[in-house]
């Protein structure tokens, strides 16, 4: 493990970069702790990439300072930071075996005696068998863990990853994210990746900053911007969100109670990132996986208490694990509910009246001022 460094790895302050009048990175404040694994996520153009190459000092920040450790690197060149990339093209040099691919930084040190580093980086990556083929030999998955490896024998303070996984299939892309997360945790070394896919931020990151419009929208750990979005671009963004418009009817200190289309429903005051009082709007939210769905001639067996809004299935797709219902309701005309595939209804088809029902604590309420489909991911967003 690397020492720990007072004040976090990477601090960046009031970093910003501007391309004559267009702006890329507003102004932003940003530790990444030690020996953390870090995302920066956000969809294309959001000023990512543009971060990750101003840590890397491959570009110069228009205002602010970037420092490693106690270390001012605001104006070293790259190969003077302790900072190594890996990007998406692997860039692999094709006539040199693997051994040597991840021997080649030390060589240009004039490092002599490489053979047992390079043997002991192959076996973290777990490709010690392969050291003699080239890359054209391996898969793309592989071919990614010959050049982090390239990149950890330099041991970076810091190693970046700009959409490393980009390239490579689904199924690939699900076994690389486990296995970059083993590497750092065996490493110790601060990971910070770059990606627009959300499920690899919260698969591997221990913290991910969401970024829209080259600022950072929000920050924390993946199960807590999953949970308490504080935006609706992050809610959105990270996954899917029901968010129905409301009034707030009454609140006390410890419960928030909302109309809308007809039905009254309770959330908690701590869930609510708005002002609260009697007539004020809300954008009331939860996720579609935390309701549940009642076929109407079911409605007396559903607990007290619970959360509920009434409506029409219009359409259902079935996913393997569950299937997803979509709701038109008084209240929402798209209510997205997803469930589990366990015991299966047959009545639960396109046309049935049922009632959606959910616990009042897995709800949450955001300010009405904004866009209600900020950050909602189009079909030209996702290719």
């Amino acid at each position: 493990m690397t020492q720990k460094t007072e004040g976090g790895d990477v601090r960046l302050a009031g970093i910003s970069k501007t391309y004559g009048s267009f702006t890329a990175v507003h102004p932003l404040d940003l530790t990444v702790p030690q020996g953390s694994f870090f995302a920066l996520l956000g969809a294309s153009g959001c000023g990512k990439t543009t971060t990750l190459r101003m840590i890397a000092g491959l570009e110069d920040p228009s205002t602010g300072t970037v420092s490693l450790g106690d270390t001012d690197v605001t104006h070293l060149p790259p190969y003077k930071r302790p900072v190594n990339t890996v990007f998406q093209s692997y860039a692999l040099f094709p006539h040199l075996d693997i051994s040597e691919n991840v021997a080649f930084g030390l060589r240009r040190r004039g490092i002599k005696s490489v053979k047992k580093q390079v043997d002991d980086m192959l076996d973290l990556v777990q490709l010690g068998q392969f050291a003699k083929r080239k890359p054209h030999q391996l898969s793309g998955g592989q071919q990614q863990r010959v050049a982090v490896a390239r990149a950890l024998i330099n041991h970076p303070q810091v190693l970046l990853l700009d959409e490393p996984l980009g390239a490579l299939d689904l199924k690939l892309r699900r076994q690389m994210q486990l296995e970059l997360k083993r590497i750092q945790t065996e490493v110790g070394i601060t990971f910070v990746h770059v990606t627009h896919d959300q499920e690899e931020a919260m698969t591997m990151a221990d913290q991910v900053a969401v970024m829209n419009g080259g600022r950072v929208e929000q920050l924390g750990a993946p199960a807590d911007l999953y949970e308490n979005p504080k935006t609706t671009f992050v809610a959105n963004f990270l996954g899917t969100s029901n968010l129905i418009e409301a009034e707030v009817a009454s609140t006390t200190s410890d419960v928030v109670t909302v109309t809308c289309g007809g039905a009254k429903l309770k959330l908690p005051n701590a869930r609510c990132q708005a002002q609260t009082a009697t007539g004020d709007k809300l954008l009331v939210g939860v996720r579609p996986e935390k309701v549940s769905i009642a076929h109407a001639d079911d409605a007396d067996s559903i607990p007290d208490g619970r959360n509920r809004i009434t409506g029409r299935i219009t359409a259902s797709s079935f996913i393997g694990v569950s299937t997803q219902f979509i709701v038109d309701s008084p209240a929402c005309a798209d209510f997205d509910v997803y469930v589990q595939n366990i015991e299966r209804d047959s009545r639960l088809a396109p046309g049935a009246e049922v009632v959606l029902h959910w616990n009042p604590e897995h709800t949450f309420g955001l300010d009405a001022d904004q866009a209600i489909d900020a950050g909602v991911q189009s079909v030209e967003d996702a290719s």
